[in-house]
């Protein structure tokens, strides 16, 4: 056998092992199958600690959490769901940590259709079991949350890959900081995606001289596309969600304390690891290089759909035009209409910039098409997981629910879920785990006054969890595996999935977090 063909041969046999376990897996879900009234005592009896106010219907949407109704006609599978549902979700993280160190050729070419297999050993099944209900909860994930979160990354990869920084802008220890620090501010008002994707290319095109660069990305990665969305409703999903839910919009503010404390801490670190890499590189700026040119920004005029981007989504969660349903799942007509300005601001971006411009800032369509792939396959795998948390005390994570109380449980708790799930919805459950707790019974719209004052201290423990951690894994938010993308791309060495964690999660992140959580949880 020759080596070329040996790690094809290597992945058909892992393949094969992969497909016999889904089998394996889910076969005894063909006998697990509940008959219709059983699964519907499941959904009468599976009541939150809220009672029957509008926070436990809410709780049952995740990202749709504020459309009326849409569970009135579909068994809650939560509460049936066995914990080893989530094998293929599992499985698809493995891939994505395990293919690109063992056949990085094979998964360059082939992840679309790694994701496309464990979305079917998930999906196919399921279905099989759970009928049209399965087929509600894929279609709902796809419409509702899959599809919103692709035409918004979409537009925001698209507009800000038309605004270039000319100029000599070369990355000492000092600049370096600054770009972090503005990076790590801009989040909050304008995302961590947009803040992100505005930033990245000069980022790395200020320290394209250097030699040690990966270190700077996974910093970038925990300030600008995590950690600095923590402030305002328009920097990350939770946070949003919480706003329409009734947290008012600067309330968050409230964690600027916590979020000044974690981002000090890893500026502080990050400045002393530059500091260390470029005196022992080369101490000084090439000389070559070293005569400056102004810097000037070209494509400005993208700016302008950048605020349309973001005016769209704050617009969407402020007004309230009715809904539509689509193959039975029920969406806003804001939010369609918000969908499609996105769509049309990143299309007037691309026919209103000059192509040298995006030639210029090395932009390329790679990496939001291997977010589109990925996601799509860890959208449908997480399907189980995220029924099973939402179900609460009545699902297979239970004991996790019942042991949340304090607020340093629900900032660790609401955290890890949220390194490796969708943190909206784990934000979410977690909210109404606090609100069930503490206001049983009361509605929504009384109970999260009182849950912003006099129980504010669990509400930041919730929401700095479910913003900060984020940071932990390269799903931990949307933006984390298009820069990854991005800065491969550009020649800077990213660590593997589990690389990410132990070398840079494990060593920096979570010690800052536990300082965070000593002094103010």
């Amino acid at each position: 056998m020759s080596i070329a063909r040996r790690p094809l041969m290597i992945m058909r046999a892992l393949w094969s092992v992969a497909f016999l376990l889904a089998l394996a897996v889910y076969a005894p879900m063909l006998s697990a199958s509940e008959p219709q009234d059983t699964l519907a005592e499941h959904h009468e009896g599976n009541t939150s600690t809220a009672g029957t106010s509008p926070t436990e219907r809410n709780t049952q949407e995740g990202l749709s959490a504020t459309d009326p109704g849409l569970h009135q006609s579909h068994e809650d599978l939560g509460p049936v769901l066995p914990l080893w549902s989530c094998i293929p979700f599992a499985c698809m993280l493995l891939s994505i940590a395990l293919f690109p160190l063992l056949a990085p050729e094979f998964w360059h070419h082939h992840f679309g259709k790694v994701s496309a297999f464990w979305a079917a050993a998930m999906a196919a099944p399921f279905l099989f079991v759970y009928k049209g209900t399965a087929f509600y909860e894929i279609v709902h994930i796809i419409l509702a949350d899959y599809v919103p979160f692709i035409i918004l990354l979409w537009s925001l990869y698209t507009v800000s890959g038309g605004i270039l920084l000319k100029g000599s802008l070369r990355g000492t220890p000092v600049v370096n900081v600054i770009i972090l620090t503005l990076g790590t501010l801009l989040a909050s008002w304008m995302g961590t995606t947009g803040a992100a994707m505005l930033l990245i290319r000069p980022f790395l095109r200020a320290n394209n001289y250097r030699k040690n660069r990966t270190f700077m990305v996974v910093f970038f990665i925990f300030l600008v596309a995590n950690i600095g969305g923590s402030l305002t409703p328009l920097g990350d999903p939770p946070l949003f969600l919480g706003f329409l839910h009734g947290v008012s919009f600067f309330w968050t503010f409230k964690i600027i304390p916590q979020m000044a404390t974690v981002s000090g801490l890893l500026l502080v670190i990050y400045f002393f690891l530059d500091l260390y890499y470029f005196r022992k590189e080369t101490g000084r700026v090439p000389a070559d290089e070293a005569e400056k040119t102004p810097l000037k920004l070209v494509g400005i005029h993208n700016f302008i759909f950048l605020a349309g981007i973001i005016g769209a989504v704050l617009m969407s969660g402020m007004v309230d035009w009715g809904h539509v349903n689509v193959l039975g799942v029920h969406r806003g007509i804001q939010d369609w209409a918000r969908d499609s300005f996105l769509i049309v601001m990143g299309l007037l971006s691309m026919a209103t910039t000059a192509l040298e411009i995006r030639e210029d800032n090395d932009f390329t369509w790679f990496p939001i098409i291997e977010v589109a792939y990925l996601f799509v396959g860890i959208f449908i795998t997480m399907i189980p997981c995220l029924l099973i948390l939402k179900a609460g005390a009545h699902g297979q994570l239970a004991f996790l629910i019942n042991a949340v109380n304090e607020p340093v449980h629900y900032f660790w708790v609401t955290g890890a879920l949220s390194g490796f799930l969708d943190n909206a919805p784990t934000y979410l459950t977690f909210f109404n785990t606090a609100l069930g707790s503490h206001y049983p019974g009361m509605a929504e719209a009384q109970a999260v006054p009182l849950l912003m004052t006099d129980k504010a201290l669990y509400l930041k423990a919730i929401s700095a969890g479910a913003v900060f951690f984020g940071a932990c894994s390269y799903i931990g938010n949307a933006p984390n595996f298009m820069v990854r993308s991005i800065s491969e791309e550009a020649g800077t060495p990213m660590p593997s999935f589990f690389g990410y964690i132990l070398k840079y999660t494990v060593v920096f992140l979570l010690p800052s977090f536990a300082v965070v959580s000593l002094i103010f949880f």
